[in-house]
């Protein structure tokens, strides 16, 4: 079997160490067909870098890397293009060094190009004058192809306003682009995030933005195909659903599609299931983000969203849901109806991030070091309905919240708080879960299904009657078999549960 790609983003080095390799050259060819200026937007870890390369050497020319691909009888390779690369990496933390890497990356492609530029001080200059003297050299339009468009911002993006700085110099370079369009042939731009035309792409108002394109869905990721053919030998003995469950789900309006990483290091460490995507870094300005907000997290699955939302990215006005949507915690799980509006219902693409998402917030709102103890304690009761035994277990794990986390804005008076504690131990379960579930009578605030048992929770803050209020309102009534009504009340003076009540239908 052929050695596994992981880590590799240099299309020669694949093809020519014997690494195996999902054929996108197909896609890529489609690309470069139907469009001029492009851009994709996918998460970190998706083989941008990869599709990119493999670009670079479509348009160098480079047949001898394409023997047996979809592309090899489709493409002309006598004729080939100049491609300046740029490609941002390390850590830019002021226009000074930004200025300083966007010469270094330059002079790198001076270099392999045999180009001499003048100019010294601005690289925006620099970068117009490149774009014109390489096709001035060569007499063929020239290639730019940019990865990571927007890393020097993001990687600012816990200081504000040295983002903003250094988004305006990105702008200002990117403008060169457009002003130099009578001697481009192609422009492909990679990212994580979507920043709006106007506020980074003033110039590029011609960007094709392929990210949500159907006919693109699949331009990065593995399929469930390439699993049960290319990959299948890599996979004996091994139960697939589980695998799905855990890596498949990320849907960009094509096939849903795996994170390489995630399938290339499960096959790497024998077959062990683990968070390998998600632990290559969270960001603790998410974290932040969702507590200074006081953000309902059972809202996170099942969250309706319009189109403008999932395609923007603001700086000063900062929205959670695209954030987390571009970064890869949350994906489209349907379209909505058009007697809805156009939009999406977004939620976590699999096991691997729904878990690991609730267990780094849970982390980050308690003092327990390792959250399994109590999760595994918590699924045997539900799983065996041993309700009586469910309110010490809570009682302990709200005594392990940090001070600190109550003493913001007056969360402990928020009900949402709470409920967003248990839910996300709940929901790092795997059980059947449905916050604010909705009945006839009106939203029960939580439901679990597990064990052909279904727990239905209603939670109140200092005052209240939750367990008469489901009695009331009926809730139950939507299910059938064995069901438990739980109602818990909260007294932020003790920061932990005051009642517990429950009954058995």
């Amino acid at each position: 079997m052929k050695k596994l790609p992981v880590g590799i983003q240099t299309f020669s080095e694949v093809i020519n160490e014997n690494y195996l390799y999902i054929d996108k050259t197909g896609i890529a060819l489609s690309l470069i067909e139907r469009f001029k200026y492009v851009f994709l937007s996918r998460p970190r870890r998706f083989g941008k870098s990869l599709f990119l390369d493999t670009l670079k050497n479509i348009f160098e020319g480079k047949r001898e890397l394409f023997r047996g691909l979809l592309i090899e009888d489709e493409w002309n390779w006598e004729v080939k293009y100049p491609v300046i690369k740029i490609s941002f990496s390390g850590g830019i933390r002021s226009q000074e060094t930004l200025c300083k890497n966007l010469f270094y990356i330059l002079n790198d492609n001076q270099k392999r190009l045999d180009i001499q530029c003048d100019e010294k001080e601005d690289p925006n200059q620099c970068f117009a004058e490149l774009i014109e003297k390489v096709y001035e050299k060569y007499h063929r339009k020239v290639v730019v192809l940019i990865d990571e468009y927007d890393k020097p911002i993001l990687d600012n993006i816990e200081n504000i306003p040295e983002a903003l700085v250094i988004r305006n110099g990105m702008r200002d370079f990117y403008t060169k682009i457009k002003e130099n369009d009578e001697y481009l042939r192609f422009v492909f731009l990679t990212g994580v995030s979507k920043f709006s035309k106007v506020s980074l792409f003033s110039g590029l108002n011609n960007l094709e933005d392929i990210s949500l394109n159907p006919g693109f869905g699949n331009i990065c990721g593995y399929t469930q195909l390439d699993l049960d053919t290319t990959f299948a030998p890599y996979f004996e003995g091994v139960d697939m659903e589980q695998v799905k469950r855990w890596y498949n789900g990320y849907n960009f309006l094509g096939d849903k599609v795996y994170n390489p990483f995630d399938i290339l290091l499960f096959i790497k460490n024998n077959h062990r299931f683990k968070n390998y995507w998600f632990e290559t870094g969270t960001p603790k300005f998410l974290i932040d983000l969702i507590k200074k907000n006081r953000y309902f997290i059972p809202k996170f699955n099942g969250l309706q969203v319009n189109e403008s939302l999932v395609n923007s990215f603001d700086f000063e006005n900062l929205n959670l849901e695209a954030i987390l949507f571009q970064t890869g915690y949350l994906t489209i799980k349907r379209e909505l109806p058009l007697d809805m509006g156009f939009g999406y219902e977004l939620g976590f693409p699999n096991m691997e991030v729904r878990t690991s998402f609730n267990d780094y917030i849970l982390q980050s709102m308690t003092s327990v070091s390792e959250n399994e103890p109590i999760r595994r304690e918590l699924f045997a009761l539900m799983n065996t309905g041993d309700v009586a035994a469910l309110e010490p277990v809570v009682k302990r794990l709200f005594a392990s919240i940090a001070y600190n986390n109550y003493t913001n804005n007056d969360i402990e008076r928020y009900e949402g708080f709470y409920a967003s504690v248990l839910y996300a131990y709940f929901f790092s379960i795997v059980v059947d879960i449905i916050a604010e579930d909705v009945s006839n009578k009106g939203r029960i605030d939580l439901t679990i299904k597990v064990g052909g048992r279904t727990f239905l929770f209603e939670f109140k803050v200092t005052d209240g009657e939750p367990l008469e209020q489901i009695r009331k309102m009926k809730y139950y009534e939507k299910y059938g078999g064995e069901r438990y009504l739980i109602g818990i009340v909260f007294d932020p003076k003790q920061r932990n549960i005051s009642r517990f009540e429950w009954e058995k239908l």
